[in-house]
């Protein structure tokens, strides 16, 4: 199954995409899958990211070629954890607005999932039945702020640092998916799920072993090796295998 979010006529909906065509559902797909009988070709409404999450939990350092990357550091025991606040949320072909004085602001690809129900202090066998499916999300980040402040809330939450879309899909295999980042049409990042350090639903249990998941909320999966800068003008794509390509140009 696709759930996407979309605009159309200037009012806001759910749908489920099925081949080229939208089937409007009467509510929010989080709620209930309830068709209205309504449906367009998906050229005709605008994407829009597919949920709105009250909070992004994201996974720093889970691919071992990406912690070479950037530090010397030993792999870590248990997962890196940050937020990104639901005010950096942008959906598919919204513009990435480099922030005044910016330095360097780097694109990161990366698998996330979106939390189909209340989930505290699960197992990771319990987990896959809290998930609604995956989508791309592009973890944008000032780099130098970042550095500059030896952590991470400040350089991964400026405004439209956090695309997310085309969809959400259900259903597939998220150990063994494919993923790129591909600026300018050039590839920059590409590796595949199962270099994973924690799988999605190790995450999950980690995570909500002290902080309560919601419905609706996203964690998302940590960045292969290969994230690199953007400027004005740019294109990236962030794409995955079984997915979508989620792509927003830079301004």
């Amino acid at each position: 199954m696709k759930y996407l979010r979309f605009e159309k006529d200037s009012a806001e909906g759910y749908g489920i995409l099925q081949g080229d065509k939208v089937k409007v559902l009467k509510g929010d797909f989080l709620e209930e899958v309830a068709f209205s009988g309504r449906e367009y070709n998906v050229s005709e409404v605008r994407l829009l990211a597919p949920v709105k999450p009250k909070k992004v939990i994201a996974v720093g350092l889970n691919y071992l070629d990406h912690i070479r990357e950037f530090s010397d550091r030993p792999v870590p025991e248990n997962p890196i954890l940050f937020v990104k606040l639901a005010n950096t949320v942008i959906g598919p072909g919204d513009e990435i607005i480099l922030p005044r004085d910016y330095q360097r602001v780097d694109f990161e690809a990366e698998l996330a999932v979106v939390i189909s129900d209340y989930c505290y202090q699960v197992t990771p066998e319990e987990a896959p039945d809290y998930i609604l499916g995956a989508t791309c999300l592009n973890d944008v980040t000032e780099r130098i702020v970042q550095k500059a402040d030896g952590q991470w809330t400040r350089g991964k939450n400026f405004p439209t640092f956090c695309p997310i879309g085309p969809y959400i899909v259900s259903d597939i295999d998220l150990s063994n998916l494919e993923i790129k980042a591909i600026l300018n049409g050039e590839i920059k990042q590409q590796s595949n799920t199962k270099h994973f350090l924690w799988n999605p639903y190790e995450l999950i249990s980690f995570i909500s072993n002290s902080i309560p998941l919601e419905i609706g909320d996203v964690v998302t999966t940590g960045t292969p090796s290969g994230v690199g800068p953007m400027k004005t003008g740019d294109s990236i794509t962030i794409e995955i295998e079984s997915i979508g390509s989620l792509t927003n140009p830079v301004k």
